[in-house]
C-alpha cells in the first residue's frame, strides 16, 4: 500500500484526512510528521499559502522521494487590511497566540464596520508523488469579522469569523458542523475529486 505522508503533526487534521480518504475508498498508508524517523527542515518564508504549501512538500519529497507526500496552507484573509493577517495568521501578534492574534483584529478594524468587515478564510493543497505533476487545490468560505468573540470552541480566529448563513461565529458551531463548511473541508473535496484520474496518469 503506498504511503501518504501529510506535513502536519496536528493529530485533528490527520483524523479528518485519514477519514476522507476511507470514505471515498481510497487505500493509503497515512502517516504524520510525528511518524517520520527524521523531518526535513521546512522555512515558511513563502508571501502565497501555495508557496508555502510547496515549501512543505518539496522539503519532505527531497527526503522520501518515493512516497506521495500532501501539505497546505491557510489562514484567515481580510481585504480591508490589504489581505492581512495572511501567511502570517498563525503568529500575527507574536508565537501562535490566539487571544492576541483576535485582539490585533479587532483593533484594526474598530473604525470599520459593514462590508468593511468582510474576511474570508482561505486553504492551498498541494499533492505531490513520485513521477506525478503536482496536484494544487483551494478551498475558501466567505464571512464577517466580529465586533467582539463569541462562542466557546477557542481555535485561531474561530470566535470573530461570523458565518453569515449559519447565523454564528465558528467558534459557536460543533466540530463536525464547522469540518463540514470549512476551508479545509472543501479543499479536501476538491482533492479527492481530482485524485482518482490524477493516480491513473
Amino acid at each position: 500500500m503506498p504511503r501518504l505522508i501529510i506535513a502536519t503533526g496536528n493529530a485533528h487534521k490527520v483524523q479528518e484526512i485519514k477519514d476522507a480518504l476511507d470514505q471515498a475508498d481510497l487505500d493509503f498508508t497515512v502517516l504524520s510528521l510525528k511518524d517520520l524517523e527524521t523531518v526535513p527542515e521546512i522555512i515558511e518564508d513563502g508571501t502565497t499559502f501555495a508557496e508555502n504549501a510547496h515549501k512543505k512538500t518539496a522539503a519532505l519529497a527531497a527526503a522520501y522521494p518515493a512516497d506521495y507526500i500532501l501539505a497546505d496552507d491557510s489562514g484567515l484573509i481580510i481585504p480591508a487590511l490589504n489581505g492581512e493577517p495572511g501567511v502570517y495568521s498563525a503568529r500575527y501578534a507574536g508565537d501562535h497566540d490566539d487571544q492576541a492574534n483576535n485582539e490585533k483584529v479587532l483593533t484594526k478594524l474598530a473604525a470599520l464596520d459593514g462590508g468593511d468587515r468582510s474576511a474570508h478564510f482561505m486553504t492551498v493543497m498541494e499533492l505531490v508523488g513520485p513521477g506525478k505533476e503536482d496536484l494544487k487545490v483551494s478551498g475558501q468560505v466567505d464571512g464577517v469579522i466580529t465586533t467582539e468573540p463569541a462562542g466557546d470552541n477557542l481555535f485561531g480566529y474561530d470566535p470573530i469569523f461570523y458565518y453569515p448563513e449559519a447565523g454564528k461565529t465558528f467558534a459557536q458551531m460543533t466540530v463536525s458542523e464547522k469540518n463540514g463548511l470549512s476551508h479545509r473541508g472543501r479543499a479536501l473535496e476538491k482533492l479527492l475529486q481530482a485524485l482518482p484520474e490524477w493516480l491513473a496518469k
